[in-house]
């Protein structure tokens, strides 16, 4: 490999990873604000939920599309036009006047958002060897968790200080930034880039599909994705900032202080979570233990009918965390197990489990 195009990968790696990380806050933020919409818009609790959550059926539903056409075309085209999408959908919603224009905007910014995940473990995927696809695919799972962190205390603190509307904006024009740069990496210095899309004899889809559909491994990985992932993100970003003021007389801050003790779990847990597959050499064991305690720590709710004492509350949050950040395990298996060809699909295929 050209010594220009080994750095040229890193810049690659470096501005997607970037982007990544305000993509990461921009889903779980409106979670902060629901309360202030509700009262603004004169809407009820389930409207203002749907209206947050279709962005991830919309993010849901386009992850194995994207995966067959990153796999046929590339990364380069989608993570442009998610970046620029995601960006004009949060300036749209800070400037949304009634209930129907938040919608809109909210499908938007769950477009753009399908195109992140799928299209950087496919650049790592093409770019690095299985050795350092293990280690980095850690290192992008912590950048996610680090921006779902961004969005408990730091963004909760700058809509104190701009308003919710001036910060969705600012967001918004950040993210268009990060389309406009990742348009001159990407495509002004394509002649340098690794990959522009992949020259392959393409298979017939029904071919793929039957193939991918009837493969046990794959299933597997979708609803262990669902289990470890499912969850975290559903209730961390509509309902835990309510859950914490309603149960338990919070303020906003001091619930956003807990929610950023759930994402500093997810912080440590990726990168922990991954050493400690690879110094076992295998991703089965760990993949298995971390998805069991995650399991036994949602049940705890259960077993407290909902409302456990607020040491357990504060161990639950952060264990919660820490476990979520063996999600990176799920691509590493997709790495192990499935030829570079089709990691698109299979990836967004699992993907499809944090619906």
């Amino acid at each position: 490999m050209e010594k220009r195009n080994e750095k040229f990968r890193w810049v690659i790696f470096a501005s997607v990873l970037f982007t990544y990380l305000f993509m990461s806050a921009q889903r779980t933020a409106p979670g902060l604000i629901t309360e202030q919409l509700m009262l603004d818009f004169h809407a009820s609790a389930a409207t203002i939920g749907f209206i947050t959550s279709i962005q991830f059926f919309v993010y849901t539903g386009l992850q194995i599309p994207m995966g067959l056409m990153a796999d046929r075309f590339g990364p380069n085209f989608f993570l442009i036009v998610g970046a620029l999408l995601t960006g004009v959908g949060n300036m749209i919603y800070s400037l949304a006047p009634n209930e129907a224009i938040l919608f809109f905007a909210r499908i938007l910014t769950g477009i753009g958002d399908s195109t992140i995940w799928v299209n950087l473990v496919l650049i790592l995927g093409i770019l690095f060897s299985k050795k350092e696809f293990t280690r980095l695919i850690g290192v992008a799972g912590m950048t996610g968790s680090l921006g779902f962190l961004f969005a408990s205390v730091p963004f909760s603190a700058v809509i104190d200080f701009l308003g919710w509307r001036g910060t969705f904006l600012l967001s918004g024009f950040i993210l268009s930034v990060c389309g406009m740069f990742l348009y001159i990496i990407l495509i002004k210095k394509q002649q340098q880039a690794l990959f522009v899309k992949k020259e392959s004899e393409r298979e017939k889809l029904s071919v793929i599909f039957r193939r991918i559909f009837t493969t046990r491994q794959a299933w597997m990985l979708f609803f262990c994705h669902f289990g470890i992932v499912g969850g975290f993100i559903g209730f961390i970003s509509s309902w835990a900032v309510p859950y914490a003021m309603n149960i338990y007389g919070m303020s906003r801050m001091d619930a956003s202080q807990l929610i950023m003790l759930s994402f500093t779990g997810a912080l440590i847990g990726a990168p922990v979570i991954g050493w400690i597959s690879s110094r076992l050499e295998e991703i089965k064991r760990p993949y298995i233990f971390f998805y069991l305690v995650n399991l036994c720590c949602w049940s705890t709710f259960l077993f407290f009918d909902g409302r456990p004492p607020i040491v357990i509350l504060v161990f639950l949050f952060l264990i919660i965390g820490f476990c979520f950040g063996a999600n990176s395990l799920t691509f590493a298996a997709v790495r192990q197990s499935f030829s570079v060809k089709e990691a698109g699909f299979v990836t967004g295929f699992a993907n499809t489990g944090v619906s």
